[in-house]
């Protein structure tokens, strides 16, 4: 039967989420609970997501070291996953917490830390890593040195895993999130980056699990890295048609405005934009694929959409209208007709 787990078939294993409920996380957790791993989900409990059945919950801030050993006095694990560290400090704050207590530290890293611009499609994890215009990315490039030496000097055993534009249905892909919604809702141009062209990988987080919960307590994983994404790419323009679809509109106007343009009026989203979003990703899943053969990612954005648009339907509480947003597109999407 399609999407049934068979449970009996993978070795129980005893895994520890830092973090685990986060877009990516929360999906991981449920794929490993329905696996029937030992799931245990270490974090503040300042989330609102629930956490599957029969999992363990413990609170502790991760980057209070002295709370995090109160909580776990002398446990080990078969897998700690880390969703939360995000610059160097942050890595070797839990690196030291961990090293002894694990036999496979995974390290949740960021596609967006490869080659910007890339000279070579297909994105393949040999891809150096350099990202000049964000410094998120720049962030994550260091965790990665500084544990990969950890791994090289001192045995620590590292996996790192690199998703893309990771999704479920309360993500909207779009740059104006709900507010692009509205405005094609309302009948407004919406403002999209470039030319439209550029190729863009989404990848829902329940795909995205299959292949992590895969790779865990894998010793063949150790001092790896590996890339999980979709295997479908499509144009900007074609996201945006398909949200548009999935909101009801048949013909959104759609405005396109240079990358540099946007970043010159919105630093933080220039950051993002010239980072990553403006540039075409295509992902080599062969490495992945090769570690945990029955993944394959199998559903299309075209029902990403829908179930996002869907969601946000039934949350109206949810559907805010950014005003600052709504001000750049109108100045911009204003401009270009001008100049067109």
């Amino acid at each position: 039967m399609v999407g049934t787990i068979a449970a009996d078939t993978v070795a129980p294993r005893s895994i520890l989420f830092i973090g685990g409920t986060g877009v990516i996380s929360a999906a991981a957790a449920e794929r490993a609970a329905a696996l029937g791993h030992r799931l245990t989900i270490l974090n503040r409990g300042q989330s609102g997501r629930p956490v599957p059945d029969g999992t363990e919950v413990l609170h502790a801030d991760v980057r209070d070291a002295a709370s995090v050993r109160e909580v776990l006095g002398g446990r080990e694990f078969d897998a700690v996953a880390d969703f939360i560290s995000y610059t160097p400090d942050q890595a070797q704050t839990s690196m030291e917490l961990f090293r002894e207590r694990t036999g496979q530290y995974v390290f949740i890293s960021s596609a967006s830390a490869y080659q910007k611009p890339p000279t070579r499609l297909p994105i393949r994890e040999s891809t150096p890593l350099k990202n000049p215009f964000w410094q998120y990315s720049r962030d994550k490039i260091a965790c990665e040195e500084l544990l990969f030496r950890a791994y090289r000097e001192d045995d620590f055993p590292l996996t790192v895993v690199r998703p893309s534009h990771t999704y479920d249905r309360t993500k909207i892909a779009m740059v104006g999130g709900w507010t692009d919604i509205h405005r094609m809702r309302s009948g407004l141009p919406v403002m999209v980056h470039g030319d439209g062209t550029s190729l863009w990988t989404l990848t829902h987080s329940k795909d995205f699990a299959k292949a992590f919960v895969g790779l865990l307590g894998r010793p063949q994983a150790v001092g790896e890295s590996y890339t999980i994404t979709s295997d479908e790419y499509l144009p900007w323009n074609q996201i945006y048609g398909l949200f548009a679809r999935a909101a009801g509109v048949r013909k959104p106007e759609l405005v396109h405005v240079a990358s540099e343009t946007i970043a010159a009026h919105d630093q933080e989203l220039g950051s993002n934009l010239l980072g990553d979003r403006s540039h075409s990703v295509v992902f080599d899943n062969t490495k992945i694929k090769a570690l945990v053969p029955d993944y394959t990612a199998t559903i299309p954005f075209a029902d990403g959409a829908r179930e996002i648009v869907a969601w946000y339907d039934s949350h109206p509480e949810l559907q805010q209208v950014n005003g600052a947003y709504m001000q750049l597109s109108d100045k911009l999407t204003g401009w270009a007709r001008l100049g067109a």
